[in-house]
């Protein structure tokens, strides 16, 4: 997948100042990282792959744990003093806001993020990390050390070419809200919780 570098700017944070790259897509998309210190170095990098959640990274959804994923990997990043966020626009494990509303709301009847997902038409987790790999190569980053708690990810990058070095566990405390959410993903995506 091609990508093009839209935009570059400063962004300053609670953590420290980043580099923000925007990025513009063959379909359209526009995806953003958040970068830091020499991030191009021949050593591996410090890196995560972060899919969108308005609800879990704007608005403080306990449904999931999103936004303490990514409000950890901007502190790890900070603290090393070199690394990349790859922000996703695929929201809603790759499916849109409204229909992740949709599965939310079918949640609410018990059934769990993979059942919802499904009775809805979708794949349980359609999002695609291609994209991800493209803008790791565009900036250059030969190689990374991943945080993430998903084998999946993980695979899917090294499938596309992304020398991943090491797997950073990326762990965040959760809520009484989102127990269900985490027990799925380790039951039914293989997290490594």
């Amino acid at each position: 997948m091609q990508v093009t570098i839209a935009a570059e700017t400063k962004l300053p944070t609670p953590f420290a100042e980043f580099k923000l790259i925007g990025f513009d897509t063959e379909s359209g998309q526009e995806h953003v990282v958040l970068a830091l210190g020499d991030y191009q170095s021949d050593e591996p990098v410090l890196a995560r792959v972060h899919s969108e959640c308005l609800t879990g990274d704007a608005l403080f959804s306990q449904r999931c744990d999103c936004g303490p994923q990514l409000e950890a990997a901007m502190q790890k990043v900070a603290k090393e003093g070199r690394g990349v966020i790859v922000y996703l626009r695929q929201e809603g494990r790759g499916i849109g806001l409204i229909n992740k509303l949709r599965a939310y709301a079918e949640q609410d009847k018990g059934l769990d993020t993979v059942e919802a997902n499904e009775i809805l038409g979708f794949l349980p987790d359609a999002r695609d990390y291609q994209v991800a790999a493209s803008i790791l190569d565009t900036l250059g980053i030969k190689a990374i050390r991943l945080m993430t708690n998903n084998p999946e990810k993980l695979q899917s990058l090294q499938d596309a070419g992304i020398n991943v070095t090491e797997r950073v566990p990326h762990h965040v405390a959760g809520t009484p809200h989102n127990k269900h959410y985490m027990a799925t993903k380790t039951k039914k995506f293989g997290h490594l919780l």
